[in-house]
């Protein structure tokens, strides 16, 4: 097994749950939640406290994986820090390196869950993960770590250029899910994708770094700079490239979505738990969306988690 660094943020999640007074009301191409009204006062069915964030989210796949998993992110020293301090310690993973901020709240996020459709809104403060300035590069030095991988930093393209400069000093790969700040500056982060081993984005976003409207011409663009692209493209599966060798793949099964929150985050880091520890480029594709399958069949953003040591059916893969 690897020993794999995940830097990003941390928040918890507070999902207000119900099943008529949040049903989504299409406006045009858009919806809202249509029958809660200014001034009213809403019964709900129930509330569920979560753990989440892309760097938590990530860090307890690859702590389920078997992997040595050090996390890297902003907390506060009050109720929502505890509780992702304690989860993470339950994981197993390496929670050493939590750096507490004063004068800031733990990042929160307030989800409002339609539970018939799964459809949600999300209210973020992001609190204490509105930043990452704050850490060292030359944790890395200590750390040691096999692979980093990172979840957007915010936009704080200072600080990925940082640790994606040292990781490669201490000979460790970079996986990288970039948010949409980090994709506004463009034309920056091409720069930092030679330190990029692979990279993992979504269609729409893959458009914002490189030209082409198909997902092979966006994969051949990207690999360009990158040895390893994945391509997601919701429902209609998506497409990843590493060296020569290049995959089209579905999803993994049609379930019903009880909540997507994690989804992409599941997918990203269910490949590179397999990757590390030593499965096909092809395998870790497979379990990447097995787990996000997972992962959004259950309320919260890592409940669904899977270990790698589920026995998989096959999916809709084809080499090309």
């Amino acid at each position: 097994m690897a020993r794999i660094v995940s830097l990003g943020s941390a928040l918890q999640d507070i999902y207000l749950i119900d099943h008529d007074d949040l049903v989504p009301t299409e406006i045009g191409e858009a919806a809202i939640f249509g029958k809660v009204l200014v001034g009213s006062k809403v019964d709900i069915d129930r509330i569920s406290y979560e753990v989440g964030g892309g760097g938590v989210n990530s860090a307890i796949t690859f702590a389920r994986h078997g992997h040595e998993v050090v996390f890297m992110g902003n907390i506060s020293h009050d109720s929502a820090g505890a509780a992702i301090v304690r989860t993470l310690s339950d994981e197993g993973v390496d929670d050493s390196y939590i750096s507490f901020l004063e004068r800031k709240t733990t990042g929160t996020s307030v989800i409002l869950l339609d539970s018939k459709s799964g459809e949600r809104t999300i209210l973020t403060c992001r609190g204490a993960s509105e930043q990452f300035g704050n850490f060292s590069e030359n944790d890395l030095d200590l750390v040691q770590p096999d692979w980093l991988y990172v979840t957007t930093l915010r936009g704080d393209i200072d600080t990925l250029a940082r640790f994606f400069k040292k990781a490669h000093e201490v000979g460790a790969k970079v996986m990288f899910n970039p948010g949409v700040k980090e994709l506004e500056q463009a034309s920056e982060l091409t720069k930092l994708l030679k330190y990029i081993d692979v990279l993992n984005v979504n269609k729409s976003e893959a458009a914002m770094l490189v030209p082409g409207k198909t997902l092979v011409e966006l994969v051949y663009h990207l690999q360009n700079y990158v040895e390893t692209v994945i391509i997601t493209d919701g429902a209609m599966g998506g497409i990843a490239k590493s060296g020569e060798e290049v995959y089209r793949f579905g999803i993994y099964e049609d379930r019903k979505v009880k909540d997507a929150t994690g989804a992409g985050d599941a997918f990203g880091s269910g490949f590179l738990a397999h990757l590390a520890a030593g499965r096909s480029f092809k395998n870790s594709l497979v379990f990447a969306s097995a787990n996000s399958t997972a992962v959004v069949s259950q309320l919260g953003a890592n409940k669904g988690i899977l270990t790698g040591r589920e026995k998989l059916h096959p999916m809709p893969i084809q080499k090309l």
